[in-house]
């Protein structure tokens, strides 16, 4: 089981993190929400929590936690910029269905 960053999403986080002037590493989840089931979390992580799983990936730590990690398995996460807008876009194989405003999934 693994999750990871891509490199330019790494670069965000670290400088993130250093501008913060706190935090371990990322913390990414889901929820159950929107019309198609489950929705991302994503939150700068302060400290790890003892059922955590961590991934390392181009220096950022990544903290999963246990029930998020079977639908989050394989996924590479990225920060795109397109056009005027920028932020972070996941890469998950274990999609099945997405939503046409593409804020939730399911698998």
């Amino acid at each position: 089981m693994a999750v990871t960053l891509t490199e330019k999403a790494a670069t965000h986080v670290k400088n993130y993190i250093a501008k913060r002037g706190k935090g371990v590493g990322l913390r990414l989840g889901v929820r159950t929400s929107g019309c198609s089931g489950m929705s991302y979390t994503l939150e700068f992580a302060d400290e790890m929590n003892d059922t955590d799983s961590r991934f390392d990936s181009h220096g950022v730590t990544v903290l999963v936690d246990p029930k998020s990690l079977t639908y989050l398995d394989g996924t590479e996460l990225d920060f795109v910029r397109e056009g005027l807008t920028e932020g972070f876009k996941f890469n998950n194989p274990n999609i099945k269905s997405q939503c046409g405003c593409g804020e939730s999934f399911g698998v």
